[in-house]
């Protein structure tokens, strides 16, 4: 049993020690591997298609102090926007979350002007699933809400142009979040099911 326990837990570390790809700038460990790889298909056929470079960039805490006066932290946040602009590679979009300032944004180069609906895909698919009250983790929330935001964005550069992407997740976008985030839920339940019945069967072993 003990064996089996120690297998467990290698396979979760080396999980979580996956190699991130390039184009997620930080996840702070709030991503689920599964939605990178997604999200990594829908970066590759958008940069391989239509020449537009996107991003992700989640960090837990952002380094400022959420107990500062709303106008500091808003100029702080300004200026920590303007120094991940000047490291993008035009074309460029790029999903930014704070979580310790409930903060959400997406910035885009000039090019994409008019292309992007920031306030749609934000306020439509990527806080509802962040936001919500109930018992899901925060794990789950972020792995949902930045698919679903980052795949919208996708979608939005693809359809001003009149091209579908194949990895797109469907028009059904708050649907499909809303699936997405119920998933991984389930998964974490499984998870924790699993080592509790490793752990029982560990200690009726002892106790023969």
């Amino acid at each position: 049993m003990k064996i089996r326990l120690f297998f467990l837990i290698t396979l979760l570390i080396t999980s979580l020690h996956a190699q991130v790809p390039a184009f997620i700038l930080h996840h702070d460990g709030l991503v689920d591997q599964r939605a990178q790889d997604k999200m990594k298909q829908i970066h590759d056929e958008v940069k391989s298609k239509l020449g537009v470079n996107l991003y992700l960039d989640v960090k837990e805490d952002n380094g400022i102090d959420p107990s500062l006066p709303r106008e500091d932290r808003i100029a702080m946040m300004r200026k920590k926007e303007d120094e991940l602009r000047a490291k993008m590679v035009k074309p460029y979009a790029v999903l930014t979350i704070s979580i310790n300032q409930l903060y959400t944004s997406i910035l885009y180069s000039k090019d994409l002007d008019g292309v992007i609906d920031k306030s749609d895909i934000l306020d439509g698919y990527v806080i509802p699933l962040l936001a919500s009250k109930d018992k899901n983790t925060l794990f789950a929330k972020t792995s949902a809400a930045t698919l679903n935001g980052f795949a919208q964005i996708g979608d939005s550069i693809a359809s001003s142009r009149d091209i579908e992407l194949e990895s797109s997740i469907g028009s059904e976008g708050k649907t499909a979040g809303t699936i997405w985030r119920v998933f991984m839920y389930t998964i974490v339940l499984i998870g924790i099911g699993a080592y509790a019945v490793i752990v029982m069967r560990e200690k009726k072993y002892k106790g023969k």
